[in-house]
């Protein structure tokens, strides 16, 4: 199955409004990042064990861990939660950026250091949802 297949067929599994407001923000970085490399990660290990929620990648970046090996892995991400939608956003070197800049605006959604929780696309500000993807987009090309 292709990349594109396993994606559309995981943004349709999802329950209405989900599937609507995942299919918009999968549109949104898409816009965002026309040339990008898309994932779509199915949440399981190498032994097909669960280990997160499955979630689609836009974009590449370097990622170094302290024992100094590297890993390629997506700048943005999203994914289905069990309450809503979850935006991760890869890089910021700061964990308490996202929070501090965007978490006052966005409205009704949980922010940690890297990920943007939220039940509705309709109970947060989209245009401040962009604005912290655009800044870790920014971010994560500045690696390069």
């Amino acid at each position: 199955m292709n990349l594109q297949t396993q994606i559309k067929e995981y943004l349709a599994t999802q329950p209405e409004p989900k599937r609507s407001e995942m299919q918009q923000l999968h549109h949104m970085i898409v816009a965002l990042m026309p040339t990008c490399k898309l994932r779509y990660l199915d949440g399981k290990d190498e032994k097909g064990k669960t280990v997160s929620n499955p979630n689609i990648g836009y974009g590449s970046q370097t990622i170094q861990y302290a024992n100094g090996k590297t890993k390629e892995f997506y700048q943005i991400g999203i994914s289905a939660n069990t309450t809503g939608i979850s935006v991760y956003i890869m890089g910021v070197n700061d964990k308490k950026y996202l929070a501090q800049r965007f978490g006052r605006e966005l409205g009704k959604a949980s922010v940690t250091g890297y990920c943007i929780k939220f039940k509705t696309l309709t109970e947060i500000k989209i245009d401040v949802l962009k604005a912290a993807i655009q800044y870790g987009i920014e971010q994560t090309s500045i690696q390069h």
